[in-house]
């Protein structure tokens, strides 16, 4: 695999601003995507994934704001430009397939013009006629017959809907595109065959993929880097070949391991993590996943955790690291 990254998150921190003051729901994020990688972006709900993507997308919105970092894609740093250049560079270079399909498409207009407008809009010098047979490519790329350009929305099924929105994100042929939970409220066989048209269409057109969820299971099928994700921080980023056991992970990734049901395996009990999540104007001190973590020891509670390089991945855990110093 190249190593050239397609996206570089230095130091990003995201916050809401509330009568609280600002509450960060990104926290200090490092890590790259590289060309032709999938990386899967897992956690519970409010984490920070989303924000996190949004961030990226540099389409923040309630208040949201980075208050620290950088976001570069191909390269440049998306927060230094300009609103014109951004325009520009937006879904041309990143896009995004997002969460809710429905609400993403504009219900009073067919899909084909919300195709057409979207190459146009962002390529002027293309007619009316170029934009037409372009949109009728992209819907037999993303396998839907090309005479439903002419429907609305609600026409379409839940699964069509969704390609109709992968067709938009890749229209202009992006090196990269964030998919924030593609396959939410769709049953499983549309699922498999949303995911398998997604795989299909980054093999033939070459782009990168950060692609979040809160199925562990589904992002490390398809996903050749997982990022795992709460309270904001990246706890964990792990090659996915590595995620079918729980041994040597972040305790938290190790209890998401836990949680997935294995049908081949009926001796195995399923166990869920202990507690929820904490709100964002109550995120402990130290590390932030110690009130439900079994391993948790006083220090866990007073000092942010280390980074350690483990045989599997890179987390930030006391446990990890004192482990670390006893094999050493």
């Amino acid at each position: 695999m190249s190593r050239t990254p397609v996206l570089e998150v230095n130091n990003l921190s995201v916050g809401y601003q509330t009568t609280k003051g600002v509450l960060e729901a990104v926290r200090k994020v490092d890590f790259s995507v590289y060309e032709n990688e999938v990386v899967g972006l897992i956690g519970e709900s409010g984490s920070g994934k989303s924000t996190l993507a949004y961030a990226i997308m540099r389409l923040l919105k309630n208040g949201a704001h980075v208050t620290e970092g950088s976001v570069k894609v191909l390269g440049q740093d998306l927060y230094n430009m300009d609103p014109e250049t951004l325009r520009t560079f937006r879904w041309s270079n990143i896009s995004m397939v997002f969460q809710s399909a429905m609400n993403a498409l504009n219900p009073v207009m067919t899909v084909e013009q919300q195709i057409i407008d979207t190459l146009r809009f962002h390529d002027p010098s293309i007619s009316k006629k170029a934009a037409l047979e372009l949109a009728r490519e992209l819907f037999r790329l993303v396998r839907i017959d090309p005479s439903r350009l002419k429907s609305y929305p609600h026409e379409l099924s839940g699964g069509m809907r969704q390609r109709v929105i992968i067709a938009i994100a890749i229209a202009l042929n992006p090196k990269f595109v964030i998919m924030d939970e593609p396959t939410t409220a769709l049953d499983v066989v549309v699922q498999k065959s949303i995911l398998d048209q997604i795989m299909e269409l980054k093999e033939r057109l070459g782009f990168s993929i950060l692609f979040i969820s809160h199925d562990f299971s589904l992002v490390s099928e398809i996903a050749d880097r997982v990022a795992v994700m709460y309270c904001g921080r990246l706890v964990e980023v792990a090659n996915s070949g590595t995620l079918s056991t729980p041994d040597g992970h972040h305790p938290y990734t190790e209890g998401l391991i836990h949680a997935i049901p294995r049908f081949t395996d009926k001796k195995t009990k399923l166990r869920g993590i202990p507690g929820t999540p904490p709100a964002l104007d109550k995120i402990p001190s130290g590390c932030s996943f110690h009130p439900r973590c079994k391993y948790a020891e006083e220090v866990c509670s007073l000092q942010a955790p280390p980074i350690v390089k483990t045989e599997k991945s890179i987390v930030e855990c006391h446990f990890h690291a004192k482990v670390g110093e006893h094999n050493g």
